[in-house]
């Protein structure tokens, strides 16, 4: 049983989310086979993560026929016992409509913040390459350093602003 208080354990799952730049999306086809995929990600919360990607790409073929998917947010950089990550079950989607527009906005401005490239609806609509999508969490884990897994009351996860 860990000894991390629940808002210990959203704090960390808070600055893991702020401040990795990578989600690694675990997705299965309609038969079940997995796939995994590194991509950049921008939280729109905490519990939602915004990606582009393209549609024809294994994982987003996945998600047009299974929505399920998992996430996980780490930090590959630290030392062997370092460890740290936020563990996610989400429905996945690609982002349409009013949600896209609103999404856009908010992934265009985490690019420009880190030196990348601004982002329009057009860039993520037929006939352009790439699309947006997102997935909202349904339940979120911490593996903290003592390599337990707490779940974390999706509640507790919100911006102090």
């Amino acid at each position: 049983m860990s000894s991390m208080i629940p808002a210990e354990a959203a704090e960390h799952t808070r600055r893991i989310i702020d401040t990795i730049m990578y989600v690694t999306i675990a997705t299965a086809d309609g038969d079940g086979r997995p796939w995994v995929s590194p991509v950049w990600f921008v939280p729109a919360s905490l519990t939602e993560f915004l990606w582009v990607s393209d549609p024809l790409a294994r994982h987003s073929r996945h998600i047009a026929t299974r929505t399920d998917v998992a996430l996980v947010i780490f930090d590959s950089t630290v030392p062997t016992g370092g460890a740290e990550a936020v563990y996610v079950e989400a429905m996945a989607d690609e982002l349409r409509g009013v949600d896209l527009e609103q999404a856009v906005t908010i992934y265009s401005h985490r690019s420009q913040e880190v030196g990348a490239r601004a982002w329009t609806v057009a860039d993520v609509m037929p006939p352009a390459r790439f699309r947006l999508y997102r997935a909202t969490a349904s339940r979120i884990f911490l593996l903290d350093r003592g390599d337990r897994r707490i779940e974390v009351n999706l509640d507790d996860l919100h911006y102090g602003h």
